[in-house]
């Protein structure tokens, strides 16, 4: 009777009545949200390892933050979205923070955990949910566009599809390479698998190429004994008092900035296509959502990730039936068991990530429908943040320039009092960071 009454309670605080759903639906589905987005322990580890960090210890770190997020989410949000370090913010805290400033990931770590504090405090004080109301959303959808190809060419690199050409800085590489020739098998695996509507398919095609690579002695299979050590050789290590010390506003708005892309965009997307509401403006438990996000953020950096964000790989979940916080804690769970694969993820090579990769960031260009490409006055703003972004290997710089031309066109144009006022604060501070840029 006791058992019964609990599970009638928890029925009602996850509104299983009005949403139409039952236990079975929602374990099925976190299921199915879990296989789409698995990938992540092992990719996810591959970027950062780039920063220096130790690999075991950074699929420890993912698998940490994407439970304790995608948990919060279930529980306090009630919403069927997980969450998992993000794909753009981990390749920026590698590329441009820690190899292009040169900053210890010690040290990034203590400003990804100080961005999670100042999350808190702006979604208490309503200023992300500000922020979120005063972006276009045209550019909203190129940033997302942009993050897509800047994380599909380090794809290409990584495989050595891409490589350094003296000439024109870039050319095809050497496809008579052996790990070049998997990682080309590994991408056309992951685009059939993804034709076929196969849930796991980016998780099949790394795994595959991984074994496949192994089975040819391209690869040398040699697991790791479990450890527990070696699993939390990155949990810790942040340095918060240095992370003041350093340019801090720039890497923490940036992480602020793309993460509120980040989870609006996801939010939107499945929740419009999970029915549970139409617009921004109608987003009940908004707030909780963003506070979960915050505090998964600060869990994660402390287990030793970057920016933990809402994945929109939630939608396959939503697709199988989704629709309650239920959901969202079963993929939870299993993120919690992946937990134990860490010593094993360590020893799957870039070829077999990097297909990944190129996969991801081609699932993030669908954004570009959303950008009227006729209309110049957006087109333009909206084509720097796009080509930004790859080219200056930089979420920063690619923010920077769509958003000061976006700006600039519209005064120019006569049209300044139809932008927000909030965006000419942003313009202001992207002009100032031009000019420190030029006088550093």
């Amino acid at each position: 009777m006791r058992a019964s009454a609990v599970r009638t309670n928890l029925e009602r605080y996850f509104e299983f009545a009005s949403l139409q759903t039952t236990w079975r639906t929602e374990i099925l589905a976190g299921l199915t949200t879990f296989m789409t987005m698995a990938y992540i322990v092992f990719v996810n580890p591959a970027i950062l390892h780039e920063a220096g960090m130790p690999f075991e210890g950074v699929v420890a770190a993912t698998c940490i933050g994407a439970a304790v997020g995608s948990i919060l989410m279930g529980v306090i949000a009630r919403y069927p979205i997980a969450l998992a370090p993000g794909m753009g913010l981990n390749a920026y805290f590698t590329y441009t923070v820690v190899k292009g400033m040169g900053i210890p990931w010690e040290v990034a770590l203590g400003a990804v955990f100080l961005s999670g504090v100042a999350f808190l405090a702006l979604t208490a004080l309503g200023i992300r949910q500000l922020i979120v109301a005063a972006i276009p959303k045209e550019l909203h959808a190129a940033v997302a566009a942009g993050v897509g190809l800047f994380i599909a060419f380090i794809g290409l690199r990584s495989a050595g599809i891409v490589a350094a050409n003296p000439a024109t800085l870039v050319g095809l590489g050497d496809l008579h390479n052996a790990n070049t020739l998997l990682a080309v098998f590994g991408l056309i695996l992951i685009s059939a698998l993804l034709c076929a509507r196969v849930n796991a398919a980016i998780l099949i095609g790394v795994v595959t190429t991984w074994l496949l690579g192994s089975a040819l002695g391209v690869f040398h299979f040699d697991p790791k004994p479990y450890s527990f050590t070696a699993i939390t050789a990155a949990a810790g290590k942040l340095q918060i008092g240095a992370a003041t010390a350093i340019g801090f506003a720039e890497i923490v708005f940036v992480f602020l900035f793309v993460d509120l892309f980040d989870n609006v965009g996801t939010l939107l997307a499945v929740g419009t296509k999970a029915g549970l509401f139409r617009k921004a403006e109608e987003v009940p438990r908004l707030n909780r959502i963003l506070y979960c996000d915050a505090i998964a953020t600060m869990t994660g950096a402390v287990s030793g990730t970057s920016t933990v964000v809402s994945y929109i790989e939630s939608s396959a979940g939503v697709a199988a039936g989704g629709r309650s916080g239920v959901t969202a804690i079963v993929t939870g769970m299993l993120f919690a068991i992946a937990l134990f694969v860490a010593p094993l993820a360590g020893a799957i090579p870039a070829a077999a990530t990097a297909p990944a990769l190129i996969a991801v960031g081609s699932m993030m260009m669908t954004s570009v429908s959303e950008i009227p490409w006729a209309d110049p006055e957006i087109a333009m703003p909206a084509f720097l943040v796009l080509l930004g972004i790859p080219l200056t290997f930089s979420i920063a710089n690619g923010l920077a320039l769509g958003f000061t031309a976006w700006t600039l066109i519209r005064v120019l144009r006569g049209r300044f009092r139809e932008v927000h006022w909030m965006v000419y604060v942003l313009t202001a501070l992207f002009i100032a960071r031009f000019a420190w840029l030029r006088a550093a």
